[in-house]
């Protein structure tokens, strides 16, 4: 039997169902600090969904969020791995984030704080925007850690500015004496459903007199995508990318949200329905360089997976991996 109801009556309230580990929005603060090149072409949402709640063979991992209802501007999310055997050893490593929110609103104005046993390390990463401008600024500062090896190791910095239709910026390494100027950066564009761009990204270490022209160093990209980036809204994006002039990328990501009319028992009388986010994505990437052997079974990667979220309190997710070295 259906449920009906008037016209005249608004339909029952359904629960909208906030992603897992993501209030506030973690991939909205993430956003801040990472290029807009990453995000408009699916990059960052396939990465979390091939990695998030994935660890390897032997291992455990296990995840907590703290919200203190006294104050709604801090938050803290550790993580903490182990080995699930004795022949993958008995280590423990883990890492905390504690952030903290200028605006509920404004997600993309915070300060956190990183300290990391697995990478031993204490780092700071500030991020401000301001909307009148469209502009902001991120920072990346390592206070302490082991071993600096990259350039990177001590500290990024870096601006941008977005709009609904453009967004470009540049990283920077900001000690004395870098040479890496800029350390990275992009430019996209949108004119409807269509999105192109590039990004300069040097890989680490290279020693080219003339970086920009060395087309190893960029990346450029074309997609056609439907829907809103919010977590909470349904969007699809299918994206060609050609990666340092020698490997083709393929990718697909698919992001549903279903609401279902079920009775829920932890809910209230008058609620109805639950919110459920199903996501989906692939990936194909091929060697197209002349210079390395033509052997497909060599140059080639391949990988998807899938997720479900059922409720707030469990997601469900499979995925696979087959994976060929492509080297650079």
């Amino acid at each position: 039997m259906g449920i009906f109801w008037s016209k005249a009556e608004p339909p029952p309230p359904m629960v909208l169902v906030p992603p897992l580990f993501d209030y506030p929005p973690i991939a909205a603060r993430t956003r801040m600090s990472v290029p807009a090149y990453e995000l408009m072409f699916g990059k960052l949402s396939l990465q979390n969904l091939f990695e998030d709640y994935f660890d390897h063979a032997g291992n455990m991992t296990s995840r907590i969020m703290l919200k203190p209802l006294e104050d709604p501007h801090v938050d803290l999310i550790a993580t903490v791995s182990a080995a699930a055997d004795n022949i993958h050893g008995t280590q423990v490593k883990g890492d905390a984030l504690f952030r903290w929110q200028k605006d509920l609103d404004d997600p993309h104005t915070f300060v956190d704080l990183l300290v990391s046993t697995s990478n031993p390390m204490l780092q700071v990463r500030p991020c401000a925007y301001y909307p009148k401008y469209r502009v902001g600024a991120f920072g990346t500062l390592p206070l302490l850690m082991g071993n600096r090896v990259r350039s990177e190791d001590y500290g990024v910095m870096g601006v941008r500015y977005g709009s609904e239709n453009l967004s470009f910026g540049a990283s920077f390494v900001p000690f004395p004496g870098s040479t890496e100027l800029p350390f990275g950066a992009w430019l996209v564009g949108r004119k409807g459903s269509l999105s192109a761009g590039v990004q300069y990204k040097p890989l680490s270490g290279n020693k080219h007199l003339m970086p920009y022209t060395d087309l190893k160093n960029w990346n450029c990209a074309i997609s056609y995508g439907v829907g809103s980036t919010s977590p909470l809204n349904p969007s699809f994006i299918f994206s060609l990318e050609l990666a340092r002039s020698t490997e083709f990328i393929a990718s697909f990501y698919q992001h549903l949200v279903v609401q279902r009319r079920v009775k829920n028992p932890f809910e209230d009388d008058q609620i109805v329905g639950i919110t459920n986010y199903i996501d989906f994505g692939l990936e194909l990437a091929t060697r197209i360089d002349k210079d390395k052997p033509s052997d497909s079974a060599n140059n080639s990667l391949f990988q998807f997976a899938a997720s479900w979220q059922a409720n707030k309190n469990f997601l469900f997710k499979v995925g696979s991996i087959q994976f060929h070295q492509l080297g650079l």
